[in-house]
Parts: C-alpha cells; structure tokens; sequence
C-alpha cells in the first residue's frame, strides 16, 4: 500500500526502517507529545517497529512517512478509529505532517467503513490541536491524567472528524 501527496510518499513499514525511525522515536523533541518516553535503546526501537510491520500485513491503515526518499515520521490508524502521527522535528513548521494526516484520512474514508475518526491530544500541543482542526477536526471532550509518561500525568482533549465533514472540505 503507497499514499503519494505532492511531498510525500505514505507506506507500510519495513525492517529497514528501524535506524530513520529511531532518530525520530529516539529525538525527546518529537517525543515530547508521545505515548511513551524517548526510546534509548535501538531494540526498543526494532520492538516497536515489528508491532507495526505486523499491523501492516493484518491490513493497518498505518504509514511511515517518506520524504525524498528518507523516512520523516509515520501517520496513521494504529487501531481503527484513533488516528496518530509524529514527525521528526527537522520536519516540522513545513505543512507536512497536515499533508500526512490528511493522506491516511482520505485514504480510510475511501477504504474503510468508519464514519467517524478519533484522535487523542495533549492539552499543551497546540500545533497538533490547530492541525486536527485544519483537517476538520472538532473538539469533543476532555479528561485529566490519561496518560503517564515516565511518572509524570498528561491530560488529553478529545477530537473526532465524521465522514460527511470530511467530504465536504
């Protein structure tokens, strides 16, 4: 499965993968919105990795990013309907990410028989918030300590994108 916007191209991953993914999953920058903390190991790394590529032959909707040939980020549905994405910092500022996101959610909308996507943000990413609302997201709900990242709690804002307002931009 290959996704091609005007910048980048959106594929399944590969073993190959692992040494351009760690420099993004290991990069505390990127990280820092993450559902985990920094990888510090390649292994974990090569663990994550492996989950993904398995995902991908069960029919995942979910994509590494490459730009010129590199791989930026990934962009995806690990699991139906929550939609995820992280991009290597070098990348970002650029419209890329946007560009990712809205790849994989064209692509499920046309593919998949959801109506609705979800997606689950921290409170402090505003770039990822005035993203999601750029592709049409909307604000659904809210919870305080959601996640704990390495001892410390996160809240999350809740957001979802229906398929009728999808079509419609």
């Amino acid at each position: 499965m290959i996704l091609r916007t005007e910048r980048l191209v959106l594929r399944h991953a590969r073993p190959t993968d692992l040494e351009e993914l760690h420099a993004v999953l290991s990069d505390p920058r990127a990280m820092r919105w993450w559902s985990t903390l920094p990888h510090v190991t390649v292994a974990e790394t090569q663990a994550w990795l492996e989950d993904m590529i398995a995902g991908s032959a069960g029919g995942s909707d979910d994509f590494v990013i490459e730009r010129d040939g590199i791989v930026i980020g990934k962009a995806g549905f690990w699991r139906l309907p929550d939609v995820g994405y992280i991009l290597h910092p070098d990348h970002w500022g650029q419209g890329l990410a946007g560009e990712a996101v809205g790849a994989a959610v064209d692509h499920v909308f046309a593919h998949r028989p959801i109506d609705r996507m979800t997606a689950d943000v921290d409170p402090e990413n505003m770039a990822s918030i005035r993203l999601l609302e750029r592709l049409g997201f909307v604000r659904t709900g809210s919870a305080e300590r959601t996640w704990n990242i390495g001892g410390e709690w996160k809240d999350s804002l809740y957001f979802g994108l229906d398929r009728e307002t999808w079509g419609r931009s």
